[in-house]
C-alpha cells in the first residue's frame, strides 16, 4: 500500500483547507453585469480580505496612540450622561456634549472643542469619537498634549527610533486629529511654537480636529483663540458637570448610609 511523504501529506492538507472561492490563490476574477468571469481583472478573495482588513486595524489602532486601555475602553455606550447627583441643567448640557461628540464621530467636519473641568467627561468623549472612528475602520490620531511634546522633544535624542520630522509630520496632517488635555503643557516658547504651528497648519487646511481642555477662552492666546472662535469652522461647547468622581463617591456614601440604616431597621 503506498504511503505519502510529508510533503504529499502537507500538500494535500492543505488542499483541503484552501478556500472553496479561490482555492488558495487568494485573487478571484470579478464577475461581469452577465455573471461570467472577467479575465482581465483579478480582486482580492473574501479570505484574504479578512485577513488584509485585519492588518489594516491593527495599524489603524498602532497608529492610533490608543495604546492605554483605560482610553480603549472609552465609548459612547459607557458613557453615562445621567450621572447621580447632577442638577437638571449640568445632566442637559452632558447630554448635548453627548450628541455634539456622537455627531461628529459619525461625520467628522470642522472642530469640536470641549472645555470645562478636570472629571467632567470631555476625555472620555474625544476618546469615544476616536474609538468609533476605528471601529468604522477610519484613521485617527489621539495625542495627549504634554505627552505628545516630550515625544517630540526625544527625537532628538541619538535613542530616538523616529525622526521630529516624522513624528511632526504625523500629527499635524493626520486625517482627524484629537488633542487631548490642550493647555496642560509647558508654557516654553517652543511648547507654544510648534502647537501654534500644527493649529494653523489644520486650520488653514481645514482638519477635522478635536480639543479638549480646561482651559477658558479668556486664558488662550489670542492667535490660537482666533481660530477657535471662527464659528465657520469651529464649534466650542462647554461642559458644566462637575467631576465624575465626586459623583461616585457621594453615591458609594449614600449606599452605605442606605445599606446602614436597612440593618438597623
Amino acid at each position: 500500500m503506498d504511503t505519502l511523504s510529508g510533503a504529499e501529506e502537507a500538500e494535500e492538507a492543505s488542499a483541503s483547507s484552501a478556500c472553496p472561492v479561490c482555492k488558495g490563490a487568494g485573487f478571484v476574477h470579478p464577475r461581469l453585469s452577465s455573471g461570467k468571469p472577467d479575465y482581465s481583472r483579478v480582486v482580492a478573495c473574501r479570505c484574504t480580505q479578512q485577513e488584509l482588513d485585519k492588518e489594516r486595524q491593527t495599524r489603524l489602532q498602532q497608529y492610533s496612540g490608543l495604546e492605554l486601555e483605560l482610553l480603549r475602553n472609552m465609548t459612547f455606550d459607557n458613557f453615562d450622561w445621567k450621572r447621580v447627583n447632577l442638577l437638571p441643567g449640568q445632566r442637559e448640557n452632558l447630554k448635548y456634549a453627548f450628541d455634539a461628540a456622537l455627531n461628529f464621530a459619525k461625520s467628522p467636519d470642522g472642530w469640536l472643542v470641549l472645555q470645562g473641568d478636570t472629571g467632567c467627561g470631555k476625555t472620555h468623549l474625544a476618546a469615544a469619537i476616536a474609538n468609533y472612528r476605528l471601529q468604522a475602520g477610519k484613521p485617527v490620531k489621539f495625542e495627549v498634549v504634554p505627552d505628545f511634546l516630550d515625544h517630540l522633544r526625544f527625537t532628538f535624542s541619538p535613542e530616538s527610533t523616529v525622526t521630529y520630522d516624522q513624528l511632526f509630520e504625523e500629527v499635524k496632517n493626520a486625517p482627524l486629529l484629537i488633542l487631548d488635555d490642550f493647555g496642560e503643557q509647558s508654557t516654553t516658547p517652543w511648547a507654544q511654537e510648534k502647537l501654534y504651528q500644527i493649529i494653523n497648519y489644520r486650520y488653514n487646511a481645514q482638519l477635522p480636529t478635536v480639543i479638549t481642555t480646561r482651559l477658558k477662552t479668556d486664558d488662550m492666546d489670542s492667535p490660537i483663540l482666533s481660530r477657535f472662535l471662527d464659528h465657520q469652522l469651529s464649534m466650542i461647547f462647554t461642559i458644566t458637570a462637575p467631576d465624575y468622581r465626586t459623583d461616585a463617591t457621594a453615591s458609594r456614601k449614600k449606599i452605605t448610609r442606605g445599606g446602614r440604616k436597612g440593618r438597623r431597621g
